[in-house]
């Protein structure tokens, strides 16, 4: 473990703080693009841009490369990286993203790559990269069966259909697999657990959608029929239905639960980044 680690370790161990978002997954991200092309209403990441003055609620969906980060030699670092944690990988980003999966990948480097995944992209990645498939993992994010769900949601992100075919993609050429269900969009969750199980080799992550109103407005989306989704979908995932949900899916060996479901059950939270 090298000392910036270490570091990062011992402080968190120290302080007993209760990891949160992506800290539950990886003990790094590594992203390359300010802007998503997906545009997701509920993005955290669109939120954080917005109200840090580096992107405009209008501007948010064009990708700007940051070329310095394609240069970066990067150093091996213990645990699982993040990548991306604050935009997906989308066919117009596809062939700076292999330059920089490149670059992290020949340090010696786990990733854990999270995406609401095109074929064409998953294709790509999954060819380049086979001999690294011990130190991939794949996790798309997937928070209905719903493909009207999920256009409202994430206006510009592939349908149901497209990334289930993707997952079974990589999990046929033999990559580790796993879902985020995070956020959850409907009720439809237990149909997407066991449509998908049988091709997950990892885990399936449940959780909800957190601070929505607060990202709706943030994220300039205040029209009547967004919000009046957002609150139905905020009483949807009530205490009482995750309960029922847990009740439900915990006997499923591959489901996991985030922060904002284990808070609601009972379950311990991790306070050291990147184990869960």
């Amino acid at each position: 473990m090298d000392n910036a680690l270490f570091f990062d370790y011992f402080c968190t161990m120290k302080s007993g703080k209760q990891v949160f978002g992506t800290e539950e997954w990886a003990v790094k991200n590594a992203n390359f693009i300010s802007g998503c092309f997906h545009n997701c209403k509920y993005c955290y990441s669109k939120e954080m841009a917005i109200r840090f003055k580096r992107k405009t609620s209008t501007n948010w969906e064009i990708e700007d490369v940051d070329n310095r980060q394609l240069l970066v030699k990067w150093k091996k670092i213990d645990g699982w990286i993040m990548f991306p944690s604050s935009h997906d990988i989308t066919p117009l980003s596809l062939e700076h993203a292999i330059v920089f999966l490149n670059n992290l990948l020949e340090s010696g480097n786990k990733i854990l790559i999270v995406t609401k995944p095109h074929r064409l992209v998953i294709e790509e990645i999954c060819n380049k990269f086979q001999a690294y498939q011990r130190s991939i993992m794949f996790r798309f994010t997937i928070g209905s069966t719903r493909n009207d769900t999920l256009k409202f949601w994430e206006p510009n992100a592939p349908n149901f259909d497209e990334r289930r075919d993707c997952l079974l993609y990589a999990f046929n050429h033999g990559f580790n697999t796993s879902i985020s269900c995070e956020p959850m969009l409907d009720n439809s969750i237990e149909e997407l657990v066991s449509i998908l199980s049988p091709y997950i080799t990892d885990s399936i992550w449940i959780g909800k959608a957190n601070f929505l109103l607060r990202r709706l407005k943030m994220n300039g989306i205040d029209d009547a029929e967004t919000l009046n989704k957002a609150n139905l979908l905020i009483l949807l995932q009530s205490d009482e239905y995750i309960k029922v949900l847990y009740e439900k899916l915990n006997s499923n060996s591959k489901v996991k639960w985030k922060e904002s479901i284990k808070k609601v059950v009972n379950l311990k939270v991790s306070t050291v980044k990147g184990i869960d």
